[in-house]
């Protein structure tokens, strides 16, 4: 029981962390977007850089990222790269939490193991016929070590599928917003050029 004690609350403090890290890391999104287009319309580059990066999320800093490089092919290789150091991040103990739950039925198959062990070894014994509460003791703790695994295995199991979810809408938001900065910037480069042959 103590493995498993030890993994329920190692499940718990991974699916908390995650869940308030993830959270915060999607929070305000199409405000952001929405605020970056306003500046880049009025052609405010720092103001747009400067509202990236106070959003301190992996979202901003990609952002952040594309608009620091010179045009938007060199922006959009910028942010690819930066979105592919970020997404380590957004898994960050969820294998542990997948290992979780592996490892609790397992624990509590062997709880089972050892409670059914202890129980016939009781009834192996002279005195096991007349001390019943031995043997029940020993089914009860395998029946709980199951129940116990079982439950563990389950509720990190849900946790993680939720959690491996909001990593992946994150991961489709840093997408579509990166492509909508891109296009943006392209739109924006091809303005300028358009503008300088008239000139010229």
């Amino acid at each position: 029981m103590v493995p498993l004690m030890l993994c329920s609350v190692a499940s718990v403090t991974i699916m908390v962390e995650r869940f308030i890290r993830l959270r915060a890391v999607h929070t305000h999104a199409p405000n952001l977007m929405a605020q970056i287009e306003k500046h880049l319309a009025l052609h405010r580059f720092g103001d747009a850089v400067k509202t990236a990066e106070d959003e301190q999320t992996l979202l901003g800093d990609m952002l952040a990222t594309g608009l620091k490089c010179s045009d938007s092919n060199t922006a959009e290789r910028c942010m690819e790269e930066h979105a592919l150091k970020a997404m380590p991040e957004l898994y960050k103990y969820l294998n542990i939490l997948d290992t979780i739950v592996t490892i609790a039925p397992l624990l509590g198959l062997l709880g089972t193991v050892t409670g059914m062990i202890r129980a016939f070894h009781v009834i192996s014994t002279k005195s096991g016929l007349t001390t019943p509460t031995a043997i029940t003791g020993g089914v009860a703790e395998a029946l709980i070590a199951t129940a116990t695994g079982l439950f563990i295995a389950i509720v990190s199991l849900v946790g993680y599928n939720l959690l491996t979810e909001k990593a992946k809408i994150i991961i489709s938001d840093m997408e579509v917003y990166g492509t909508r900065l891109i296009n943006i910037l392209s739109t924006e480069s091809e303005e300028k050029h358009a503008v300088k042959a008239l000139g010229a």
